[in-house]
């Protein structure tokens, strides 16, 4: 059941974000001290708060952790810049 779990992290990470978040409300509530926190990774980092939150359960944040959550959150913002690139891409070729 783990290793379904990552494989659907890795493709749908708010989806799976928002599955911890409601199987397991206090691992969430143990990574943040209010809702806004999460509601706003979920919307603008998921990939990075799914990881903050996993990790967080672990032990808390220490040494190397972070490098993986920085490497998660360059990976949201990569997603956001392919996203806008292929927007612009296919702007100027609807416009041509």
């Amino acid at each position: 059941m783990g290793c379904l779990f990552v494989l659907m992290a890795g493709v749908f990470p708010r989806l799976a974000l928002v599955m911890v978040w409601i199987a397991r409300p206090a691992m969430v509530d143990a990574a943040f001290t209010t809702w806004i926190w999460p509601l706003l990774g979920l919307i603008v980092l998921p990939f990075a708060t799914l990881m903050y939150v996993i990790l967080w359960q672990v032990g808390g944040l220490t040494g190397w952790d972070w490098f993986w959550v920085v490497l998660a959150a360059l990976l949201d913002l990569s997603h956001w810049g392919a996203g806008a690139a292929q927007r612009r891409a296919s702007a100027s070729t609807a416009t041509s």
